[in-house]
């Protein structure tokens, strides 16, 4: 059985708008997966279903074999930590370090539990300098790592970014993708909303495609963005080298990387 399983599940908000319907999708502890696809194509909504912030109105989710309709988000979000794509709409303590140890305390964690998770989230999101300052003395992307180390302190089973790499630097991205194989070395589920296209290729295998509050496709990256009749359902595009080697006729080859299509070349160049 699944840890966390989305079984034809539809949601409607009360202005009547229908966000997601008939979504149905699976995920295994220490698995991580990439949700994409355009502005309302109803991933946040999604998301927010698996923590318990929303509740079906059709369909089930469940997390460890828990309903969400029979729990509060409160107790769901023990198993389920969500990082909100503007950290401002999270972020609430006058400094970082209360704001890390916020959710430690509040789920009744022992002192030496607390000590360790917010040890390891800090270490993981390089805030140790920073630990006495106001969150919005920061920059943006650091304000982005403060909610994420709040949610890692919780150790949660899974954990979902939304949107993790916007405002970031090359450092910052640097710095997510370590932290995110780190949390599946430790046998974390991490499931990231995102438009980086480029990031997703070079850290995902499993790729999840939304468009008009559907699931349209989940599958591997490499068939992910060489279904290009897909793509354009999605109104997503290929990494940019995939397209130049669509142009020049390495298609059957499906690369997704700079080297891949050198190999090729060279391939051809010698036959």
């Amino acid at each position: 059985m699944p840890f966390l399983e989305l079984k034809e599940v539809s949601f409607e908000y009360p202005n009547g708008f229908k966000a997601v319907d008939n979504v149905s999708l699976s995920f295994e502890l220490g698995e991580k997966a990439a949700i994409v696809g355009q502005n309302g194509a109803g991933k946040t909504t999604t998301v927010k279903l698996m923590n318990g912030l929303l509740k079906p109105d059709q369909g089930d989710v469940t997390v460890g074999g828990l309903n969400t309709k029979d729990y509060t988000t409160a107790q769901i979000s023990r198993r389920v930590g969500y990082v909100f794509q503007n950290p401002d709409d999270q972020i609430f303590h006058s400094n970082i370090i209360n704001e890390i140890k916020f959710g430690p305390k509040v789920l009744g964690f022992t002192e030496e539990e607390a000590e360790k998770w917010v040890n390891l989230a800090i270490e993981l999101t390089g805030l140790s300098d920073y630990l006495e300052e106001n969150p919005y003395n920061v920059p943006l992307s650091y304000r982005k790592f403060i909610t994420i180390a709040s949610v890692i302190a919780m150790d949660t089973d899974v954990l979902i970014f939304d949107e993790p790499t916007a405002g970031q630097d090359l450092y910052g991205v640097e710095r997510l993708t370590h932290i995110i194989n780190r949390l599946q070395a430790l046998g974390k589920t991490v499931i990231i909303i995102t438009h980086d296209m480029e990031f997703v290729i070079r850290h995902f295998t499993r790729v999840i495609v939304m468009a008009n509050k559907k699931v349209l496709a989940d599958g591997n990256c490499r068939d992910i963005f060489w279904d290009l009749n897909l793509l354009d359902k999605s109104m997503l595009k290929q990494p940019c080298i995939s397209r130049v080697a669509y142009e020049i006729g390495l298609k059957d080859a499906k690369p997704l990387f700079e080297d891949e299509v050198v190999s090729l070349l060279v391939e051809e160049s010698t036959k």
